[in-house]
């Protein structure tokens, strides 16, 4: 079913698929996925049915932070190909009823930005003002606030006896959002590209472009809403712009904000709180411990129900910040096909937008490599400051092959030969040992493969109006085992049934009518118990 996508809303009834460019496809040899390796693939990526393109960044930038250092926001990074390739990109995939849409970098810009390399020639200079800047000295410091990759959040520079404020890198300066000519130019930059035909936008770290540093405030600050209105207004004119905020300090009441029905901010948000629920409370996210079934029900629960009339849910469980999930809540062994599709059962059936990564609709898994061989500057911090603090080695890397971000953003897996079909060069990151037998060529061969399994679940949520509107209701909130819940209109009842276990788990406390339909599972044959993580929906 193809989408009308000039009209608002057309993304309830989407499915997106998150591209990592550097490792999708590569064209040329260098190790390093291009926007042609994309136009490549667009086949393979209409067949899994589709509706649009998270693309991470492929804007200029001098890679500090994998893109999100953007130095020109109209222009693409050479590695990755031209504007020409961009053009072609855009014109390709929506012939195929494809959108892509663009991550945009808001919060922060690079420091080699020209509007930077004129804020620091004075503090006269008309662009001193595009971003954040205290008075202080060399041993003093506006604050003691430190930054997200560690170390102060300012940095000085001597020559203007100023600080600048970073909430990331000191490479990454904020910019300074309450500077309306500021906010113009962005607006701008961000009506080129819908200009160049692109169906909508992800925004990075969006909650934080308001912050007030004087008062230690980053996320929420006091004109947040204020901004994201006006920007919609101004810069998101038509109907059909999809926009997704990155916002980690997302609760439920601010999300209804985000992501009101009146459509004055934003279409979605991604928020975050599901997935911290397997790290130790009050640890860093290294610091793991099993998942504990009926807190993630509930967690899913309180968002598909706050979210039910007020707003709209993102529904993911992977991305390129992310570990593969089914190396992290599933099975990456023996029952690795069927815990990938349960994972995607329980998530494609709820209310909301469901995102897949690159590589998840083939049950990709996290990889182990040394500690050389990692390429994310998280991991080798991680690594030089908990051995430092006296983790063993052992330790520290079983928390990077738990949790390093380096396990999403393996090349992805094509074929089973040299270098997974990914490129005929040196890769930029190791491929994975098991392309030899998870990769797409045998994952299209066989009907029963989580590929497959994963384009059922697109159609049937563009076929049965209940995944879009459908009431949700939890069965079971204390089961350890079983995720249970139906979704229910006037017109039609979906139940979804999930063992999250490696062990036989009883159906007796789930009462299934006579009259209805399995319409999906991941077992060949019905039974009276549910296997290890098995997954059924039935219809009725």
């Amino acid at each position: 079913m193809k989408l009308d996508k000039t009209k608002r809303g057309w993304w309830e009834s989407a499915v997106f698929y998150q591209i990592y460019p550097k490792s999708f496809q590569d064209t040329d040899g260098d190790g390093v996925g291009d926007l042609k390796g994309i136009l490549s693939r667009l086949d393979y990526l209409e067949k899994l049915g589709i509706d649009g393109i998270w693309l991470s960044p492929v804007c200029q930038s001098p890679q500090v932070d994998n893109g999100y250092d953007i130095s020109d926001y109209q222009d693409i990074y050479p590695v990755f190909g031209t504007m020409e390739d961009m053009e072609e990109l855009i014109r390709q995939a929506k012939m195929r009823g494809i959108s892509i849409i663009m991550d945009l970098v808001l919060n922060h810009s690079s420091d080699q930005h020209p509007w930077f390399l004129e804020a620091k020639k004075g503090r006269e200079n008309p662009y001193h003002d595009y971003y954040v800047w205290r008075d202080g000295t060399e041993d003093k410091m506006p604050n003691d606030m430190g930054s997200v990759f560690g170390g102060p959040a300012w940095t000085y520079v001597p020559e203007l006896g100023q600080y600048y404020f970073h909430q990331f890198a000191p490479q990454q300066p904020d910019l300074n959002w309450d500077n309306p000519k500021l906010r113009q130019e962005l607006y701008q930059m961000i009506r080129f590209w819908v200009d160049k035909g692109v169906g909508g936008f992800r925004l990075d770290v969006i909650d934080q472009i308001a912050k007030v540093p004087d008062e230690f405030i980053t996320a929420n600050g006091p004109r947040l809403h204020e901004f994201l209105e006006e920007m919609s207004r101004k810069a998101f004119c038509e109907e059909g712009i999809v926009t997704v905020g990155e916002a980690w300090s997302a609760d439920v009441p601010r999300a209804q904000k985000f992501s009101s029905r009146d459509g004055k901010q934003l279409s979605m948000v991604f928020q975050f709180q599901h997935i911290g629920l397997d790290q130790q409370p009050g640890k860093a996210k290294w610091d793991t411990m099993p998942l504990y079934l009926p807190d993630l029900k509930k967690c899913m629960e309180r968002w598909q129900l706050g979210l039910q009339e007020e707003g709209w849910n993102s529904l993911f469980l992977n991305n390129h910040d992310l570990p593969r999930i089914v190396s992290r809540w599933g099975n990456d062994g023996i029952y690795r096909v069927e815990s990938a599709k349960m994972l995607a059962t329980m998530l494609h059936g709820m209310q909301g937008t469901p995102y897949i990564y690159q590589g998840e609709e083939l049950g990709m898994t996290n990889i182990r490599l040394e500690l050389n061989q990692y390429r994310d500057l998280e991991i080798h911090n991680l690594y030089a400051e908990r051995t430092a603090a006296g983790y063993t080695p052992q330790e520290v890397m079983e928390s990077i092959y738990a949790r390093g971000r380096d396990n999403a953003r393996t090349p992805m897996q094509w074929t089973a030969g040299v270098n997974a079909g990914f490129t005929t060069g040196e890769p930029w990151l190791p491929v994975n040992d098991n392309h030899s037998f998870i990769n797409a060529e045998a994952a299209l061969a066989d009907p029963d493969s989580v590929f497959h399994y994963y384009r059922r679940l697109i159609e049937l949520r563009k076929t049965h109006e209940v995944f879009r509107k459908g009431k949700f209701v939890l069965l079971l909130p204390e089961d350890p085992n079983v995720f249970a819940y139906l979704r229910q209109t006037e017109e039609e009842n979906l139940l979804v049934i999930c063992n999250f276990s490696d062990k036989q788990q009883s159906l007796e406390e789930i009462c299934v009518p006579e009259n209805a339909k399995l319409l999906l599972g991941n077992y060949a044959e019905q039974s009276q118990a549910l296997r290890p993580y098995e997954a059924r929906m039935y219809l009725w």
